[in-house]
């Protein structure tokens, strides 16, 4: 796509021309060295014919001069040597490691060469000194040198002796002979030096001419191609031009949206289908008429626009998007909604047309009234949801300001639902809420509100209702469900409703406030056997209950999260001289205790019940096990070899059998390296019973790794003896209910005394619970019960390294009086 938005702008003029200026440039650079060298050879040769001219004037002159001593003629002989000489001064100059340019000029001055020739000699002889047939040249222009030397010095002694008169035939016939001689070698040489030069410049013209007809040729080929790529490019140029025009048009035609093209008059030049279709008139027939011919503009009243649409795309108040809806009128009448947009088309500064783009909002609108259903209505059933009901339930509230206004909330709860789920499977389940639901509604008036807040929730809002008639009105639902039998592929199903109402009628309430004793009122429904409703009452005790351990569960929630809960323990005592199954003669009882937010220690009973009724004593009794791993890995640090006493954990029937927990407990062993014969866990008789299985594993699984456990509160069900005999424990604790009073009644002294003997029979040690005189110890040391526990043995203490080792050591006969403060570590 970037090639293509490239190859669509505007080329550059240098871009085009470059090449052909840079052909230009090239042949012009050509043909001036081809003629400045061809000039320097034509000097050469010029040069040549003064230096042979000047030569054989000189040798004519020295001959002359020999048989007519006249000076004059002499000197003729000097001017004629002066031109080789100076030749010589030229090559002399030039042909050293650095070159005299201006000793050259002055020799070739001599030499009697132009001053125009001069640059161009000087230019060739340094860059074609080695060239070879140049090079043949000059070797033989210094064995010509030579020559002449020699006749200037035949010269210069004849010249002396024919001024000295000295001069004899002899020497006359002598000096013409050496003239001759010299003249016959030098003659050789000069023809030679003449031939090189003439046949480097035939060189140099065949080569000049190679080069500029390679070079011709060279550039024409370059030429074409870069023409042949001009021409390539600016196919590709009209072919990207004619795909970009074609996908515009397959744009436009597929695009949802209308567009509308106008010439600088506001005439149609181009309508795209969605244009056609939206109003109502094919883009041939609209061609050429003015925008305001396909349709009026209306604003949200349907009343006409009285601004122009062409204007306001030309002054550009639609460029920034869409406008919001608006309505057009179509030819034939009707009206459909658009959100408008639009731009001029402006080029080289002008406007030269427009473009309207024109969004049917239909769609959107019904998307927007559906996501608005969506967002307030419960897609599986129709009725309203949490959200919606939750709404009008706070304008009723806000209107219970207004004198004898009376509204009633319901909260319903399907009974047994899951069962159909899980028999017949969702399809059927929703089924089923889908009759309920129309069951449901039948039963309500129409300012009634009926909303599902949940899978098998639902809420009733009762407006401007007696409290009489609200509870006749719950009372027909319930009924109407319950005599509902629906049949799924041939399956009977019976189900029945627990309904929560609460009266309203007395500002302020909340709708927090209201939800909540709504839902309170609906559990105790269930609570109290399902199909019933359950009328909230302010002053009802079990109400009351049930709404402080809700109340609870987000404060022992917190307090895990803030780390609040406090571990103490109490001193299991042997009275009866046996040692524990950890060698020492006792252990302790760990207890958890609750640090509020003021700091004050909360006692179990007020928050264990809350734990347990809703699903938070796994975690408590992670919490306990972790931090009693803690305190015992670092006794065991700290102390060496020092003793300590065992330690008894409480678990929850929510932790026995599950398998999470048990990995949980043996990773805790592994991560803390703790003996597990510190270790004895208490289960409740009650939890037990009612998971035998998963109990007896539990148990197996844990005394396997060298754990104990205990039977808390024995017999305070009256099916123990039954099941004590699968229960692998190693101790039972008689319940405290039997040990506080056996002084004073001897049925509750029988029974400490049946459980001891029935726990010794079956090889299991007995503790005993609540020993807090010194009569009840000494009555259980007369019965035979191995343990005791209670306010006499020890008060719970803050479980720390110090109460363990001082456990141990009451149990080997030591026992110290508790003066640890009552406060968490």
């Amino acid at each position: 796509m970037k090639q293509q938005t490239r190859m669509l702008e505007s080329p550059r003029l240098i871009a085009i021309a470059w090449p052909f200026i840079a052909v230009v440039l090239l042949l012009a650079s050509l043909g001036t060295f081809s003629l400045y060298a061809m000039s320097a050879m034509r000097g050469y040769v010029a040069g040549e014919s003064l230096w042979s001219k000047g030569q054989k004037d000189a040798i004519y002159y020295l001959n002359l001069y020999a048989s007519s001593p006249d000076e004059r003629i002499f000197q003729k002989y000097r001017q004629a040597i002066a031109v080789p000489q100076g030749g010589h001064d030229l090559r002399m100059a030039l042909d050293q490691p650095v070159a005299d340019t201006a000793k050259a000029r002055i020799g070739l001055q001599q030499g009697g060469n132009h001053a125009d020739d001069f640059s161009g000699i000087i230019w060739f002889f340094l860059n074609f000194r080695h060239f070879s047939y140049f090079a043949r040249a000059i070797d033989l222009w210094t064995i010509g040198d030579g020559y002449l030397f020699k006749l200037d010095e035949v010269a210069q002694a004849m010249h002396s002796s024919i001024q000295a008169g000295q001069a004899g035939p002899d020497d006359v016939r002598r000096w013409k002979a050496q003239i001759l001689d010299i003249n016959e070698q030098v003659t050789p040489a000069a023809k030679a030096f003449s031939d090189a030069l003439g046949e480097g410049s035939r060189f140099l013209q065949r080569l000049l001419i190679g080069i500029n007809l390679f070079t011709a040729f060279a550039l024409i080929a370059i030429a074409l191609w870069i023409t042949r790529k001009l021409l390539a490019q600016r196919h590709a140029f009209a072919e990207a031009l004619q795909e970009e025009k074609d996908r515009a048009q397959v744009t436009l035609a597929s695009i949802g949206d209308g567009v509308i093209a106008t010439d600088v008059d506001g005439a149609i030049v181009y309508m795209n289908p969605a244009a056609e279709q939206l109003t109502h008139l094919k883009a041939e027939q609209a061609a050429g008429l003015p925008l305001a011919a396909l349709f009026n503009l209306l604003d949200e009243n349907a009343e006409r626009d009285a601004s122009t649409l062409i204007e306001r795309i030309r002054t550009g108040q639609l460029n920034g998007g869409r406008e919001h809806p608006r309505m057009i009128q179509r030819l034939d009448g009707s009206m459909v909604s658009v959100a408008l947009g639009g731009a001029p088309i402006v080029h080289d500064s002008r406007i030269s047309g427009t473009v309207l783009v024109l969004h049917d909002m239909t769609q959107e609108r019904q998307y927007i009234a559906n996501l608005a259903w969506q967002a307030t209505h419960d897609a599986l059933t129709g009725l309203a949801n949490r959200r919606e009901f939750e709404f009008r339930l706070e304008q009723a509230l806000n209107g219970l300001n207004d004198s004898g206004t009376r509204h009633a909330l319901l909260f319903l709860d399907l009974d047994q639902f899951k069962l159909v789920n899980d028999t017949c499977g969702h399809a059927a389940g929703d089924e089923l809420l889908r009759h309920i639901c129309a069951l449901l509604q039948s039963g309500l008036g129409g300012g009634d509100t009926l909303a599902r807040l949940g899978g098998d929730e639902f809420g009733v809002l009762l407006e401007h209702c007696a409290p009489q008639v609200a509870e006749r009105t719950a009372e027909q639902l319930r009924e109407a469900v319950q005599n509902l039998h629906f049949v799924w592929k041939g399956r009977p199903f019976m189900t029945t409703l627990s309904v929560g109402l609460v009266h309203l009628h007395q500002p302020p309430t909340t709708l927090e406030e209201a939800l909540r004793v709504a839902d309170l009122a609906c559990y105790m429904a269930k609570e109290k056997g399902r199909n019933r409703v359950q009328v909230y009452h302010e002053d009802d005790t079990e109400l009351t209950v049930r709404f402080g351990e809700m109340a609870w569960v987000q404060r022992l929630r917190l307090a895990l999260e803030e780390d609040r809960f406090c571990l103490y323990a109490q001193e299991i005592a042997s009275i009866g001289g046996l040692p524990t199954a950890s060698g020492h003669a006792s252990h302790v009882e760990v207890l958890v205790r609750l640090q509020d937010e003021s700091g004050r220690i909360i006692l179990p009973n007020s928050f264990i019940p809350a734990a347990e009724r809703y699903g938070l004593m796994p975690s408590l009794d992670r919490w306990v096990v972790q931090n009693v791993f803690k305190v015992l890995r670092q006794c065991l640090d700290e102390g060496g070899d020092q003793p300590l006493a065992m330690c008894a954990i409480n678990l929850s029937g929510a932790s026995i059998g599950d398998d999470e927990f048990l990995d949980f407990i043996r990773e805790q062993l592994y991560r803390y390296d703790i003996p597990a014969q510190l270790i004895c866990f208490e289960i409740t008789e009650t939890s037990a019973i009612a998971n035998l299985a998963s109990a007896i594993g539990f148990i197996n699984e844990l005394k396997d790794l060298g754990c104990l456990f205990s039977l808390d509160d024995f017999c305070a069900g009256m099916s123990s003896f039954a099941y004590l005999k699968h229960l692998p424990v190693d101790f039972l604790k008689i319940d405290g209910s039997f040990v506080k009073d056996m002084l004073d009644d001897p049925i509750n002294r029988a029974m400490v005394e049946v459980i001891n003997h029935i726990g010794h029979v079956m090889g299991k040690r007995t503790i005993a619970e609540f020993v807090e005189s010194p009569l009840i110890e000494q009555a259980l040391v007369e019965i035979g019960v191995d343990y005791a526990q209670g306010y006499l043995i020890e008060r719970p203490l803050p479980f720390t390294c110090q109460s363990l080792r001082r456990a141990d050591a009451q149990g080997r006969g030591a026992r110290v009086s508790p003066t640890s403060p009552h406060v968490c570590d």
